[in-house]
């Protein structure tokens, strides 16, 4: 389209064109395509050898590949050259909504799991101590956060305007935090160091504090972003340039924090059920020792009970001990005083 102020560009978005206006974007199609077919491959290779695959898993993996072709090739894709909202959109889900989708899909096992051989070189690769360094969630979380401000402000932001191998670039710079931010806190998958939920909820929230400065920092921002880039397009429709800014920046902040929800709901199962595999763990070893100490007090038959075995007076055994100093998870918090 061009106007007569020489726009040269998309027509006006309306709602219609919001869900018929896509564009082809071969370099990001070619590496979803190949995802998907390795994925599925491996997939297929588990159900063969009779193991199985969750379909959750796959559905989970196979949705944040189709996240990265919406925000990548649906209008986001078509107005992101015009629209500094669209193109914020596109930046979140890349950042944040497709690398958790895609970490919930578990791709590590599935490697180790189906492909041996190559499992083996993956499990050495995240048991090393350059991966435990990098993931450490101090970083894995600057790292999401840090990404967003370099990209919108540095001249990063309007050379992917301009290059196509930058914004395809952009993409991957994106992808990659992200994606290493979900595995390592998420935990469905071998991790380098498996950290405590508590941690990760921490971590999950200084994140989500992040996205928010971002967001506001880009709101308040004075200078507009790009705005040589912008100025020159001369768009004749849609918000004016500093309320497009505004609405990209608000939009960071409300989609940042509304995909920040869910992650937080899938950390509170995930610890709930560790809770739950850590007491049946320690009352299958109290089940065990109340066993042993049964077996081992039948062998001196009938007593009575002024002079058995539970006779303090005897020396035998004990008063008995409350159940929080067996447990180990209490133990060591509610020793008595002046014991080892």
């Amino acid at each position: 389209m061009v106007s007569a102020g020489g726009y040269q560009g998309p027509p006006e978005l309306t709602v219609a064109r919001a869900f018929t206006s896509w564009t082809l974007d071969l370099p990001v199609l070619a590496v979803v395509l190949l995802a998907a077919a390795l994925y599925l491959a491996g997939v297929r290779r588990m159900r063969r050898t009779g193991e199985g695959w969750a379909p959750g898993r796959s559905a989970a993996f196979c949705g944040g590949l189709g996240v990265i072709v919406i925000a990548t090739m649906s209008f986001l894709g078509v107005y992101q050259w015009v629209l500094f909202y669209a193109r914020a959109v596109q930046t979140v889900l890349l950042l944040l909504a497709a690398p958790l989708l895609l970490a919930l899909g578990r791709p590590v096992s599935l490697v180790t799991a189906a492909t041996p051989r190559l499992g083996r070189r993956v499990e050495a690769l995240v048991g090393s101590r350059p991966a435990r360094v990098l993931t450490f969630p101090a970083i894995t979380a600057l790292a999401v956060v840090l990404v967003g401000f370099l990209l919108y402000f540095t001249p990063w932001y309007e050379a992917g305007l301009r290059s196509d191998p930058v914004r395809e670039l952009t993409y991957l710079a994106l992808l990659a935090p992200g994606w290493v931010f979900f595995w390592t806190l998420l935990r469905v998958d071998p991790v380098p160091k498996a950290y405590p939920y508590l941690v990760t909820m921490w971590v999950t929230g200084t994140e989500v504090v992040g996205d928010a400065i971002l967001g506001l920092a880009i709101m308040a921002d004075q200078n507009l972003i790009a705005g040589t880039y912008y100025r020159a397009l001369a768009r004749p429709w849609g918000p004016s340039l500093r309320a497009d800014q505004v609405i990209g920046g608000g939009a960071i902040w409300l989609i940042g924090d509304l995909i920040g929800l869910p992650f937080l709901g899938v950390m509170l199962i995930q610890m709930m059920r560790e809770d739950e595999r850590e007491a049946r763990a320690v009352d299958a070893e109290l089940d065990a020792a109340e066993a042993g100490s049964g077996t081992g007090d039948a062998g001196h038959g009938p007593t009575d009970p002024g002079h058995g075995p539970t006779d303090p007076g005897h020396g035998t055994t004990g008063p008995a001990q409350p159940w929080w100093e067996s447990d180990p998870r209490y133990a060591g918090r509610f020793r008595r005083p002046g014991s080892g």
